[in-house]
């Protein structure tokens, strides 16, 4: 399928020029008559000429999101129309593959890599999914696009093993995987572009930018996000506990809905960051990575718990919706590690409303130690 040319001849026009923008930039980054495009630039730039939804602050297998359709959005040198290219990364996970044998281990990994793509679609309700890339060659982007597919796990044969690296197909897309960076990339074989055009690079783009900048011509925006924060989806010690936070309906004492969890907010966090939140039992709005609006709140002492009101919402749709558990099945540690994530992304909007979404395995770990050493 095709997302780029059902897109108005407008957006596309737009998307362009976007595009030759910043690539008449790249003197200021390389000699190279190939234009440069930062990959994170590119996701911005797309999201913006086609009203997408921008996933790539979320760290998960899309880049942005339209209506029900998942983009994974790439730009790389054009190589003989044959690139590899890295799709997914399993560093953290390597306790379950490492030591498998050869076939085991591949089979594991794609296991893995399907995992994730079932999960995020979950998160975000896509139904299909592609990647969009801009391949950059001497003075000119080309626009490439091709379906999003989970690794065949009955047709992987072809393995080979070289010194670093394993390689294999599934009749479909030929693979490597990279065993001293515990990466996934695949093999773009780019035989039909769907657009070109040239890209004129300017001799001195400093001296560009810095008439633009004192001529009378300004935009002045205001950044939608105030702050943002991590949350674990774990315990102290890094435990997932039988009876607290994401399975806190099966603790003891008073009867519970067996949808009730809690997203735990620990001490370290209040103290780092006291503001962040409104005080205990002070309402706001969650907004979930699906667009629903949640109600929720601090509770339980020393505001160590974030809340939903119904309190079995946030459960719901966590439990069942996402991780598509059953009734009375408990969340552990190997749940997390098998789809990559252990935390949550809060963006602070206002003082009464904040987006949510899941974070790679170590985010609050790693915003902790960023917090307590800058």
């Amino acid at each position: 399928m095709s997302f780029y040319n059902i897109q108005s001849v407008h957006n596309q026009n737009l998307y362009k020029e976007y595009l030759q923008i910043i690539g008449s930039l790249s003197n200021l980054f390389s000699d190279s008559n190939t234009p440069y495009l930062y990959y994170r630039i590119a996701e911005k730039m797309f999201c913006k000429a086609f009203d997408a939804s921008d996933l790539s602050r979320g760290d998960v297998s899309y880049d942005a999101q339209k209506d029900n359709l998942g983009i994974g959005l790439k730009t790389y040198l054009r190589q003989n129309d044959k690139s590899i290219q890295k799709i997914a990364e399993f560093n953290k996970d390597k306790v379950l593959y490492d030591n498998l044998s050869l076939s085991k281990k591949i089979h594991k990994i794609a296991e893995l890599r399907n995992g994730r793509l079932s999960f995020i679609n979950n998160v975000f309700d896509i139904e299909k999914s592609i990647y969009h890339c801009v391949v950059r060659d001497s003075g000119k982007f080309f626009i490439y696009e091709e379906e999003t597919n989970k690794i065949c796990l009955e047709s992987i044969k072809n393995i080979k093993q070289k010194k670093s690296s394993i390689s294999f197909d599934d009749g479909l897309h030929e693979y490597s995987f990279s065993l001293s960076k515990s990466t996934l990339m695949k093999r773009f074989n780019t035989l039909k572009f769907l657009d070109e055009f040239d890209v004129n690079i300017i001799e001195d783009p400093l001296e560009a930018l810095y008439s633009l900048i004192n001529s009378n011509q300004s935009i002045m925006t205001q950044a939608r996000i105030l702050d943002t924060a991590y949350l674990p989806l774990y315990g102290s010690k890094h435990k997932v506990y039988n009876n607290s936070g994401l399975n806190q309906w099966s603790a003891n004492g008073r009867t519970r809905d067996i949808d009730e969890v809690y997203i735990p907010v620990p001490i370290k966090f209040h103290r780092l960051k006291p503001h962040f939140f409104p005080p205990k039992n002070i309402n706001f709005t969650l907004n979930l990575p699906d667009k629903t609006k949640l109600q929720a709140k601090l509770c339980q002492s020393r505001s160590k718990a974030l809340m939903s009101n119904p309190n079995k919402a946030l459960g719901k749709w966590l439990l069942r919706d996402i991780l598509k558990l059953k009734e009375g099945e408990l969340i552990t540690n190997d749940t997390f590690l098998k789809y990559g994530i252990d935390s949550v992304r809060i963006d602070k909007i206002s003082n009464t409303e904040y987006d949510m979404n899941f974070a790679k395995s170590d985010s609050y770990e790693n915003f902790i130690f960023q917090l307590e050493n800058s």
